[in-house]
């Protein structure tokens, strides 16, 4: 008996009858009603997130920012609506409380009233958080609420990135500002840097000058305290003149009344007039010097007050105070020049004195020489004698006011040289601190202008780019590999998987695993194993072309390598028949059970809907044990365009359980050959 012999007539059996035919036709499809349906169902869930009814509640009474009235949960509200990835339905809080308790709406979003003035409020300094409520019912769907929680992060991420954007506009804008001001500030700086350059110099040259004029006042207050001295010693010197001035008039008076005793009056007239006329000689020689004294300081006072002045200019005092010098300068300077005027005029008078002191000195020579001719020479000599007294009394009062104003040009001098020693010093200290403040403007200038440097400047476009990109620092770039177009087709190699499974459980509960009957007959274990997988494989892989061309062509999911994709199916379903059959031989009805655990395990551990990496140790374990984990890896790598060489892997993996299986269910039948019980040759309903 051949191998076809024993599948034609397993098949013949199967469709002897009606019924036999309507059943083997129902369990042939459960493979692809399970895959089709399922598959049809979830070919696009996200693609119809836009049915899913949410309420969208906007209590936002809005908010002033800078001057101008603003709403924002009423734009995101319009920005929601015009989006329309959910169906957005407005809603009173009243209504969507009740909505989503009834199960009206599957989660509702609400915009309380301050969302405005919260947003609003990062721009101030005490910013608050704006809230975006999301209320969510797990009663309605649990996936609906993970669907909810991803839209209000979508909302977020959206508002943050406009209030973003607005901030950092507003932030790059106040750096444009800041430049501005900056730059100006910059030129302020170089024009102070370049000011305290000229000050620095200034201070300088007003520290020399200070102390030139501070040596030309010591220089005065010297000259000044010598004609003081001088005019004090002329004052003496005068007194002196004039009292021998009045001596020579009351004895010319003596004289005239006695003119008895002339010749031997005009003896010792003659001496006291030779005195008098030696006398005035060194009073002219000490009024001249005087003279020459007081008119060198008389000069000296133009040039010395032109020195201050310009001292004073260069100087940081006021105004006021450098009237103040110049008044007490000018005071000086006019004692100086009245001293000086009243000094010539001594001179002036002690020249002329000298030269009376001479005339009367020659007048009494000429007495005494000439005594007949005396007694005519003394009135003319007692009337000169009276001039020179009362002009001997003018040039003491004279000399005594001179040595009082050069007493005072003493003091005043004086006084200046203390005032302009005051100001060389501060002249100095003045010229040390532009020097100090000079490289304080220099550094000041350097580091203005470094920091306008490192300030960004940008433009209006450059500004919004750049807010922009501070708002959304970054994007996510997809670049895929491999890549399912739906849902669906994310999850067809999993539940094609699961099919195939489910198909050839179904197949086996009409299939006999083994003919017991060909095992006695033809002592043949080899030829009856072969024959037994290889009716239900035939079945097996009619399936999986069903469900290709559902998958294909009703369902429109793409397939990348379709001949590899089709024969991998058909090689996971011969692959799985195998396996199910040999439970089935080794242990009965309840192999048959263990496929169903085996079929409930591989569901869990296939890694079809989460990655197999989030399963628990034992469970992931399993994973790389299992049939269906390699038969959904090699269905992806065939379906999207995977790596061939993965798939291969996944093939010989299968082929390896197929070849496994299949010398498991041989050893079992040539142990059956061997030893036959008459539970054998009739088995019973449940094995």
């Amino acid at each position: 008996m051949r191998i076809l012999t024993l599948v034609r007539t397993e098949l013949r059996r199967l469709t002897a009858t009606s019924l036999a035919r309507l059943a083997l036709v129902a369990l042939m499809l459960v493979p692809v009603i399970y895959a089709g349906l399922y598959l049809w169902a979830n070919s696009d869930p996200y693609g119809n997130v836009k049915n899913i009814p949410v309420a969208l509640v906007v209590e936002d009474t809005g908010a002033t920012v800078n001057g101008q009235s603003v709403n924002y949960g009423r734009q995101v509200h319009d920005q929601l609506m015009a989006d329309g990835g959910v169906k957005w339905i407005d809603a009173t809080a009243d209504q969507a409380a009740s909505g989503i308790t009834d199960g009206t709406y599957d989660f509702t979003l609400t915009l309380g009233p301050d969302f405005s003035t919260m947003l609003a409020s990062s721009g101030t300094a005490t910013p608050e958080q704006a809230v975006v409520q999301l209320t969510t019912n797990d009663t309605n769907s649990f996936l609906a609420s993970t669907i909810a929680a991803t839209v209000a992060e979508k909302v977020r991420l959206s508002i943050s990135q406009q209030v973003g954007e607005a901030a950092a506009l507003q932030f790059l804008n106040g750096f444009a500002t800041i430049h501005a001001n900056l730059s100006t500030a910059v030129d302020g700086a170089n024009q102070l840097a370049d000011g305290t350059a000229q000050a620095q110099a200034g201070a300088s040259s007003l520290a020399s000058g200070a102390a030139q004029a501070n040596s030309g006042a010591a220089d005065l207050a010297s000259g000044a305290a010598t004609a003081a001295s001088g005019a004090s010693t002329l004052s003496d010197g005068a007194a002196q003149t004039n009292t021998g001035a009045q001596q020579l008039a009351d004895g010319l008076d003596t004289l005239a009344d006695q003119s008895s005793g002339l010749p031997n009056q005009a003896d010792q007239l003659n001496d006291g007039a030779q005195k008098v006329a030696a006398g005035n000689a060194e009073l002219a020689t000490q009024a001249s010097k005087l003279a020459a004294t007081t008119a060198a300081a008389a000069a000296q006072v133009p040039t010395v007050r032109a020195d201050i002045v310009d001292t004073l200019k260069k100087s940081d005092l006021t105004a006021d105070q450098q009237a103040a010098i110049l008044a007490q300068l000018d005071q000086i300077g006019g004692a100086v020049t009245q001293g000086n005027t009243a000094v010539q005029t001594l001179n002036g008078q002690v020249s002329a004195l000298s030269s009376g002191a001479v005339q009367v000195a020659a007048g009494t020579q000429t007495l005494a020489t000439q005594a007949p001719q005396l007694v005519a020479g003394i009135a003319s000599a007692d009337s000169g004698a009276q001039q020179v007294a009362n002009g001997t009394q003018q040039v003491a009062d004279g000399a005594s006011d001179l040595a009082s104003g050069t007493q005072q040009l003493a003091d005043g001098a004086a006084t200046l040289k203390t005032g302009t020693q005051q100001l060389a010093d501060g002249s100095a200290t003045l010229a040390t601190g532009a020097t100090s403040l000079n490289a304080g403007a220099d550094q000041l200038r350097d580091g203005l202008t470094s920091g306008v440097a490192q300030i960004p400047n940008y433009t209006g476009d450059q500004a919004q780019a750049a807010a922009a990109v501070i708002a959304t620092p970054a994007r996510v770039d997809t670049d895929t590999v491999t890549k399912a177009t739906t849902y669906g087709a994310g999850m067809a190699p999993f539940f094609i998987s699961l099919a195939a499974w489910i198909g050839i459980y179904a197949l086996f509960l009409i299939i006999k695993p083994l003919s017991r009957r060909a095992l006695t007959a033809m002592k043949a274990p080899l030829k009856v194993a072969l024959a037994g997988w290889l009716a239900p494989a035939l079945l097996g892989a009619l399936q999986m072309v069903v469900v290709y061309l559902v998958v294909t062509l009703a369902l429109g999911f793409g397939v990348a390598n379709a001949p590899g994709m089709l024969a991998f199916m058909i090689l996971t379903s011969v692959t799985f028949a195998a396996i199910i059959l040999a439970l089935n031989v080794w242990l009965g009805s309840v192999g048959q059970f263990i496929g169903l655990v085996l079929m409930v395990v591989q569901l869990v551990t296939a890694g079809g809907t989460f990655p197999w990496q989030t399963l628990p140790g034992p469970l992931a374990a399993l994973h790389h044990a299992l049939p269906m984990s390699y038969a959904v890896d090699g269905m992806r790598q065939l379906m999207y365009g995977g790596d061939m060489l993965l798939a291969l892997n996944d093939a010989g993996v299968l082929a390896i359980w197929l070849l496994g299986a299949g010398a498991f269910t041989y050893f079992l039948a040539s142990r059956t050959t061997r030893a036959r019980t008459l539970r054998d040759l009739r088995p019973s309903l449940i094995g």
